[in-house]
């Protein structure tokens, strides 16, 4: 087993590989996406809704609960058209209620 005899950040580590690096940038846009759309939701459901996983053109957002999401889909197609709107290119957004 070989032992480096210095220690490197995350961030170091992250900008080093490839494969992290392109991971943290997917993690950073996502929440780019999310601060986007944030005036759409409403105050109170804002908390529960959290930026998920990029997968090309469809993005997907973490939610608290059921009653969540079926709010949510109500917003949709106007959270799909503010994304594109504004430069992303977003086909689809999928939402996963969270199981904790």
């Amino acid at each position: 087993m070989i032992r480096r005899s210095r220690s490197i950040s995350v961030m170091q580590a992250t900008h080093d590989s490839p494969t992290l690096s392109k991971l943290a940038d997917l993690a950073t846009e996502s929440s780019a996406r999310l601060r986007a759309i944030q005036a759409l939701i409403p105050v109170l459901l804002r908390p529960a809704v959290k930026a998920g996983p990029i997968e090309g053109t469809t993005w997907c957002l973490l939610v608290a609960n059921s009653a969540v999401a079926s709010k949510l889909r109500q917003l949709l197609p106007a959270l799909e058209a503010h994304l594109r709107s504004a430069g992303w290119e977003v086909n689809s957004i999928r939402l996963k209620v969270q199981t904790y």
